[in-house]
C-alpha cells in the first residue's frame, strides 16, 4: 500500500473528529473519499498530509511513518486545496515557479516541470497574467499546476470543482484521468457523485470520523443489490406518513427531506402499491418512481444523508 491509516484517532476537545479512521491507498489508484459534510474527511486528509497531528494510531506514507514535522513525505505529496492558494499578485509562471521551489526544485529541472504544467492545465498562453484577471475555472486549474509542478507520487485534491463552470470542470476530470495514467496516485473528495463515477476506481465511505464501505462502485451496489429503491414526493409529509410507511413489512429504512422520501425496501416486494395506497390517505402524492440502486443510493442507505446539502 501508498498509504495506510490505522486505527487514527483524532480529537477536538470532546469532538472525535476521527474515530479510530482505518483507510488504505493503493499505489496508482484514483481512491474517491465520500462523506456527508462533519464526516471527517477533510481532518483525514490533514493528518494523511502530515499538515495536523492525531491523538492515536498509526499512519504510514511511502513506507514511513507520518507525523507534522516528515518533510521527506512532504516532499513527495501534492494537496489541492479546496480554497484557491496561489497568489494573485504574481502571475501564473511566477506562481508556479514559486511552489516548484518550496519543493526544492532549481535551475533547468524547475523550468521544465512549470513549462510542462502550463501546457497541461492550458494556460500557457496565460503565463504572464496574474490569476485575478482569471475566471474562477482557470484559477482552480492554476491552483492544481501549482501542487502538481514538483511531480508529486501522491496528489490530494479537496474539492477541486466547487464552483466553477461545466467545461472547467470536465477539464479538471479529463486531467486526474491523465495524472493517473502517468503514475500519481490521487484521492479525491467531491459533493459531486457524478464526478466519482467518472475517474475513480474505487471508492470509501466515511461518516461520523471512521470509513463505513469501500469498494469498487459495483462492489459497493451489490451491498444493496436486493433492495429497491422508492423516491416519492408527497403532497403533505407528516410523521403520520412516516411512521405508516416504516410500518410496511419489508421496508427497511425511510429517509425523509421536505416533501421528498427515499424509502429502501426489500426487492420485488411489492411495496410501491402499499406506499401509495397509504400516500393517498395522507394527502396524496405528485410523483413516485422505484428503481435499483445506485452509487448515490448506496450513500444514502448507508449514511442516511445526501451527498449535497440542498441544491448545491
Amino acid at each position: 500500500m501508498l498509504a495506510t491509516m490505522k486505527n487514527v484517532v483524532k480529537r477536538y476537545g470532546n469532538f472525535m473528529a476521527l474515530d479510530h479512521l482505518d483507510l488504505n491507498v493503493a499505489e496508482g489508484e484514483i481512491l474517491g473519499l465520500l462523506g456527508p459534510n462533519g464526516a471527517g474527511k477533510t481532518t483525514a486528509i490533514r493528518s494523511l498530509c502530515g499538515l495536523i497531528g492525531f491523538d492515536s494510531g498509526d499512519i504510514n506514507v511511502f513506507g514511513q511513518k507520518q507525523h507534522v514535522n516528515n518533510l521527506e513525505i512532504k516532499r513527495r505529496m501534492g494537496i489541492v486545496t479546496q480554497e484557491i492558494t496561489v497568489f494573485q499578485d504574481l502571475n501564473a509562471i511566477e506562481n508556479l515557479r514559486y511552489f516548484g521551489a518550496l519543493y526544492g526544485l532549481r535551475g533547468s529541472e524547475l523550468e521544465s516541470n512549470v513549462a510542462r504544467v502550463l501546457e497541461f492545465i492550458g494556460l500557457t498562453d496565460r503565463a504572464k497574467k496574474r490569476p485575478k484577471t482569471f475566471s474562477g475555472g482557470m484559477q482552480r486549474r492554476l491552483n492544481i499546476g501549482c501542487a502538481l509542478v514538483h511531480r508529486p507520487k501522491l496528489l490530494i485534491m479537496d474539492e477541486p470543482t466547487v464552483g466553477i463552470d461545466p467545461q472547467s470542470r470536465n477539464h479538471i476530470l479529463e486531467s486526474v484521468r491523465t495524472i493517473a495514467g502517468e503514475g500519481t496516485t490521487v484521492i479525491y473528495t467531491t459533493h459531486y457523485m457524478e464526478e466519482v463515477e467518472a475517474v475513480c476506481n474505487r471508492i470509501a465511505i466515511m461518516d461520523s470520523g471512521r470509513v463505513i464501505a469501500e469498494g469498487t462502485k459495483d462492489e459497493l451496489v451489490s451491498k444493496i443489490h436486493h433492495e429497491d429503491n422508492i423516491k416519492m414526493t408527497a403532497n403533505m409529509a407528516s410523521d403520520g406518513l412516516t411512521a405508516d410507511i416504516k410500518a410496511i413489512a419489508g421496508v427497511k429504512d425511510v429517509v425523509v427531506n421536505g416533501n421528498d422520501y427515499v424509502i429502501t425496501s426489500s426487492a420485488e416486494s411489492g411495496n410501491v402499491n402499499r406506499i401509495m395506497e397509504i400516500a393517498m390517505r395522507h394527502g396524496g402524492i405528485a410523483n413516485i418512481t422505484a428503481a435499483k440502486p445506485n452509487l448515490e443510493d448506496v450513500f444514502l442507505t448507508l449514511t442516511g444523508k445526501c451527498l449535497r446539502d440542498g441544491d448545491e
